[in-house]
This record gives structure tokens, C-alpha cells and sequence, in this order.
């Protein structure tokens, strides 16, 4: 409820809750009971992951749809007496008075997780969405609005970076891991500068045959003071900053560089897989950074294939289709990563021109199990593919018990560190010219 005191002009549009001014006097208040009567109170601050994507690539209508029903499902979780507001953009502040115990805490967060885990339905596009909550506590992490607004938002930023709905209770080491990141950041700036990234490459396999018949090229960090540091840990931050296109583009630029010399020397054609970011999409000069690339290598556009995430599916469809359309005109190979992860409707892939799906690692892991579900699902994703044209490759092969069920569904391709680890550009050009299948061999 609205406080009399309080103009719903000055409330957020979109929603209808209290803006961050608000929210700022309510907390000092709830604080100066708590402290007359030597309570505790909790103050959290939650991130949504999809809503700028869905801003970007749908519009403004369906963001502001999203933010309606989140508040709706947030205010079910909390109590009267609670508040939540909406300072900006997608993230989201609560206010609970008079609670005792970070276990108390602990029930409101895993409320506000159930209540999220059922999917937002806008118009024809089905939104599944991801939290990161960030709690703070008086009096331990503050004795002021200001302190524990700031603790609860650095420890919101720590719990984003461990994963998709995950919670954390703010910590001085987490200021410590903040300057970190900072660091880091500073450190991958200079590490494009000074070229200090690396690419590996790991091999991909004709079920049939059990010859190389492409490569997906893998991003490494050669970091003078630390030896080589794999993606894990720096590829998210590179997203979140804006670094992932520069280096997307040398990325490219080098892998297209590298299956030319292949060719040169001697080697069979082979192609050459490249990921792409969400955020490199949104480019408006992806095609022609594309074209470019294939122009200034003299890669022959078919031996490049582009591996796009499943977040394309949620993008407006139209300019999405008009991109990848350009790409297969030009001979570019697409292909859809991690296929599964929960973006994708099956009925959305007869409008995009897809060449291949790639089944993601966990599911692969899973089908070694053999339980009747699996083999279902398997089947149907391969069938699926076949009867739109499109190969399906595995990743994520570990066990020769894997390799034997992906045969038994008839999937075309394999790749995994059964057949060969990432390798750098000097012993996969050895192994590529040596020309042996790379089946496994018996334990």
C-alpha cells in the first residue's frame, strides 16, 4: 500500500512500486524502530538476467510487461509490512523489517526462487527468468540506509557471478573480491592490447568415419604472470563489460587465418567453428565484420561455421532471420550451441536457416544413463533435425559408453576429449596432417 505522504506520480511507471527515493526513506525509518527496539532487519537486491535482452531485441512493451508481472510475483513472496521497489533498469530492492535471523532470510529468498521458476508467458514468446539476490543485514553489515543498500548491492554483484539463481549474505571478503574484479578487468584490457590471447582448437569427428572434419576453435588467456587461463574465468566479465566484441572479432580474424593455412598446406577442407556471442549478434556490422574477415583471409565462406547461443530464439525474429539469411547467402555455415539450455522452442527452428544443432554437454552425460526418457529425447532431437535438414553434433563426448548410444541414434558428429583435448594451433596442424581417424581406443 501507498503511504499517504507518497505521490504516485513519483512511483515507478512500469510497475507501480516505490522508485529508490522512496524505498531510501522507508529504510531509515525501518532502521531507527529497529534500533529503539534492538531488532534486525534485511534489505535485498535482486537482478533479473533477461529483461535488457528482452528490451533490446523485443522493445520497451514486452520489457515493461516482464517488470509488471515480476513485481507481482515478488510482492506474493514478501509480507505486508515488506517493501519492494524498483530503483532502475532490471533490478529490484526489498525491505524486511522486524526479521530476526538469516534463516528467516533464507525462506524469502527460496519463496521468491519457487515463484520464479515457472515461466512469463508475453504474447506468443515464453520467458523463462533468473535471479541474483544480494542481502544485507542490520546491524551486522550497516547501521545506515546507505551502508546496507551498498552491501546488499556488492553482494548481489557476487552472487550473479556464481550462476543463474543464487543468493549471497553480504561479507567484508566480498569488497575484497570487488577490488578483484576491478583488477581483472584492467588486466584483460591490457591482455587484448598486448595480444595476449591464444586459440586452441579441438577436433570434430564424422560418426561414420571417424575423420576430422572440422574444428571449433576455443579462446585462451596466455597471461604472463598466471600461464594459460581458460574462459571460465573471464569470458562472462568480457560480456558484461563489452570486451567480448573486440575479442570476438580477433577471434574470428585468427581462426579463419589459421583454416587458410590449413588449406595451404595440404590439408583436406575442413571447417572451422566459431562461437558468437549474444552481444556480437546485436552488432550492426556483424555481416559485413563477416565478410570482411572471409575477404581479407581468403577463407572460402563455407568452411566457416558460426555457433550462436539459444538467446537468439527470444531477439525480435525478423531481423534475426534477415541476419542469418545474409550469412547463408554468402555461404556461412550456422549452427546452434548448447542447444537445450531452456531459450529455445522446438517451433521456432523451420524459420531459422540453421545447418546444425549441438547438443549440449550435461545432456550427453545424461544419455550414458540410457533410462527410456533419454533415449526419447534423443531420438526426437535427431530426428528433428534430420527432418529440417540439419546435422546434429555431439559435445561434451567423455566415455566410449556415450559414443556407442550417439551411434545408436544416428547423430552425425562427435566432438570431446574422448577423440582429443583443445589442442594449440601447432599440434592440431600435426594431427590434421597425419589424416588418422581419431576413434577412441579401448580402455
Amino acid at each position: 500500500m501507498l503511504d499517504q505522504k507518497e505521490n504516485p506520480l513519483e512511483l515507478d511507471p512500469a510497475t507501480g512500486l516505490p522508485t529508490r527515493a522512496i524505498f531510501f526513506d522507508r529504510l531509515t525509518q525501518a532502521l531507527t524502530l529497529a534500533k529503539r527496539k534492538h531488532r534486525s532487519l534485511a534489505v535485498m537486491f535482486i537482478s533479473f538476467d533477461s529483461l535488457k535482452l528482452i528490451n533490446d531485441n523485443l522493445g520497451q512493451r514486452f520489457g515493461d510487461q516482464l517488470l509488471k508481472l515480476l513485481s507481482e510475483r515478488l510482492a506474493s513472496c514478501l509480507r505486508v509490512s515488506d517493501t519492494v521497489a524498483r530503483p532502475g533498469s532490471n533490478e529490484f530492492m526489498v525491505l524486511l523489517p522486524e526479521i530476526d535471523t538469516s534463516a528467516n532470510v533464507i525462506v524469502v529468498v527460496e519463496k521468491i526462487f519457487r515463484a520464479l521458476s515457472s515461466s512469463f508467458v508475453l504474447e506468443q514468446h515464453e520467458i523463462f527468468v533468473n535471479a541474483s539476490i544480494g542481502v544485507s543485514m542490520f546491524p551486522d553489515d550497516g547501521d545506515n540506509a546507505s551502508s546496507l543498500l551498498k552491501n546488499s548491492y556488492a553482494a548481489m554483484q557476487n552472487a550473479r557471478e556464481e550462476g543463474k539463481n543464487t543468493y549471497r549474505f553480504y561479507s567484508p571478503a566480498i569488497n575484497d573480491a570487488a577490488f578483484e574484479k576491478m583488477l581483472l578487468e584492467n588486466n584483460l584490457r591490457l591482455a587484448l592490447k598486448r595480444e595476449e590471447f591464444v586459440l586452441h582448437y579441438q577436433p570434430q569427428i564424422d560418426l561414420l568415419t571417424g575423420l576430422v572434419t572440422g574444428a571449433e576453435a576455443l579462446v585462451r588467456w596466455q597471461r604472463p604472470d598466471a600461464g594459460l587461463v581458460y574462459p571460465v574465468n573471464f569470458i562472462r566479465l568480457m560480456e558484461d563489460n563489452g570486451l567480448i566484441v573486440p575479442l570476438g572479432e580477433w577471434v574470428l580474424r585468427q581462426a579463419c587465418m589459421q583454416n587458410k593455412a590449413w588449406q595451404d598446406a595440404g590439408i583436406r577442407p575442413l571447417r572451422m567453428a566459431v562461437n558468437l556471442s549474444a552481444r556480437q549478434f546485436q552488432q550492426q556490422n556483424l555481416v559485413e565484420t563477416v565478410r570482411r574477415t572471409l575477404q581479407e583471409t581468403g577463407l572460402d565462406p563455407t568452411l566457416l561455421e558460426l555457433e550462436l547461443t539459444e538467446s537468439i530464439f527470444i531477439q525480435d525474429i525478423e531481423p534475426v532471420i534477415e541476419t542469418l539469411r545474409t550469412l547463408r547467402t554468402m555461404g556461412v555455415q550456422i549452427s546452434i550451441d548448447d542447444f537445450g539450455t531452456g531459450y529455445s522452442s522446438l517451433s521456432y527452428l523451420k524459420y531459422f536457416p540453421v545447418n546444425k544443432l549441438k547438443i549440449v554437454e550435461p545432456f550427453v552425460s545424461f544419455v550414458a544413463i540410457n533410462t527410456p526418457n533419454d533415449v526419447v529425447i534423443a531420438n526426437a532431437i535427431v530426428a528433428m533435425a534430420h527432418s529440417l535438414n540439419m546435422k546434429v553434433i555431439a559435445e561434451g563426448v567423455e566415455h566410449r559408453d556415450n559414443l556407442e548410444f550417439l551411434q545408436s541414434i544416428k547423430c552425425d558428429e562427435l566432438q570431446g576429449n574422448v577423440f582429443s583435448h583443445p589442442l594449440p594451433a601447432d599440434e592440431i596442424t600435426t594431427l590434421l596432417l597425419d589424416g588418422k581417424c581419431l576413434y577412441p581406443a579401448k580402455d
